[in-house]
């Protein structure tokens, strides 16, 4: 166990961790209280809405991701951080202060969805690459899965604490807890030893820049296979705030509290997922791919559960092999990606990964409104399946991958062209 939490004992990086646990964990009661409110309160019951909301948060990966990767190569990771914090802090208080008006209207929440988005777009990057400022090289896969740990902790009690927070004082409050929550993250940021720091080399400015990520992608196989699987599965399938909101409410017949318990059983899975990967130090395209493909057998099995608590315990699986998926394809991308090109690939990676979801989410919404929510999570477990088939079939088709059976175990044997490493320079 001590290898899993090693980044730990570095000053910087626990205070790094501490801080984004309590941030997250506003990050998660805010996207709780925000469905429910454009759920239950703006609309009728309106998936297609929530859809909407979704999208307009993420619609500024799609537009801005390689120019804010570019932005992340070359600024002081730290001081970006503290202004795209600040900035997301004031949005939450402000839409808490609009709630709690009671002056809040669906296209308000739209523009805070879009607003919020746009400061993520510039804040993702950054903080993906900030970790490398933190530790030294060889514990950064060990760092990006306590990191994912940490967000997952917080949705572990986010969601929970959100649905009774709502049930007591509405979503308002919700929203002005979520921005001061940020505080921590700034006091960390101040209180921590620049001298200690990590230097990464930063890129030169230079024309060009954005189309020298996109070559460098596309020069990758292993990055492409990631890109695609993540991009696939991101789309249809990792749509758990709006499929649980529509199946507690819809289908369920159930309020914000056994909505926000579903989100903590999900994150029980998801936990344990990122604490597994924090203990990897070579992870793989591979291991994206067989993370695919046990996401999309765990999520078709949770779309048939007939009870709530079924329903509920189907979760984990779900959240297991998701943040199996997410944090091996993150710790591959950075761990495998020189320094001077590592903001311009994350955040070509964070736009496949959460870009696409203005195009999920309104279609997965159309669905569950129309056709069903169990029929809406149905689709991401096709999809996932799908993605998964093409990628190994192709892989066949070339002559990179190598599948037969044998009489003895394992019974099926796979064997792969070992991945590409590249040192910082």
């Amino acid at each position: 166990m001590t290898n899993t939490f090693s980044s730990l004992g570095i000053l910087n990086y626990r205070l790094w961790f501490a801080s984004a646990l309590v941030s997250n964990l506003g990050t998660w009661m805010q996207r709780i209280a925000q469905d429910w409110l454009v759920l239950t309160v703006l609309t009728r019951d309106s998936g297609v809405a929530v859809g909407i909301t979704t999208g307009l948060q993420f619609l500024p990966f799609l537009l801005l991701g390689p120019f804010t990767g570019v932005v992340a190569d070359r600024v002081d990771h730290r001081k970006m951080l503290m202004v795209t914090q600040s900035s997301a802090g004031a949005l939450g208080l402000g839409l808490g202060v609009l709630v709690l008006s009671g002056n809040a209207e669906l296209f308000h929440v739209y523009g805070f969805a879009l607003a919020l988005g746009v400061v993520t777009a510039f804040d993702a990057p950054a903080r993906q690459t900030f970790v490398g400022d933190l530790v030294p090289r060889k514990q950064l896969a060990n760092a990006v899965g306590l990191n994912s740990a940490s967000f997952n902790a917080a949705r572990l009690i986010g969601p929970g604490a959100a649905g009774l927070l709502i049930a007591a004082v509405g979503t308002g409050w919700v929203f002005v807890i979520n921005g001061a929550t940020f505080a921590a993250t700034l006091i960390a940021l101040a209180l921590m030893r620049t001298s200690q720091f990590h230097a990464q080399e930063r890129a030169p400015r230079s024309p060009g820049q954005v189309i020298d990520g996109l070559r460098y992608v596309r020069g990758r196989r292993d990055l492409m296979i990631i890109f695609v699987v993540v991009s696939v599965v991101s789309t249809f399938g990792l749509n758990f705030q709006l499929t649980s909101a529509m199946m507690a409410r819809i289908e369920f017949g159930l309020g914000p509290e056994d909505y926000g318990i579903l989100g903590s059983i999900l994150a029980i899975g998801s936990l344990t997922g990122a604490v597994m990967a924090a203990r990897r130090t070579e992870p793989s395209a591979r291991l994206v791919v067989l993370a695919a493909a046990g996401f999309a057998v765990a999520s078709g099995v949770m779309a048939v559960m007939p009870t709530y608590w079924t329903y509920a315990l189907s979760g984990i699986p779900v959240g297991f092999t998701a943040m199996t998926m997410l944090t091996s394809a993150n710790a591959t991308v950075q761990t495998t990606t020189p320094a001077p090109m590592r903001g311009r690939v994350m955040s070509l990676y964070m736009m496949v990964l959460m870009g696409a979801n203005p195009l999920g989410s309104p279609a997965v919404g159309w669905v569950g409104e129309h056709l069903g929510p169990r029929l809406a999570i149905a689709v991401g477990s096709i999809t996932a399946l799908a993605v998964v088939i093409a990628v190994v079939a192709r892989s066949v088709s070339k002559g990179r991958l190598d599948v037969a059976l044998s009489p003895r175990r394992p019974f099926l044997k796979v064997t792969t062209i070992p991945e590409v490493q590249i040192p910082d320079p």
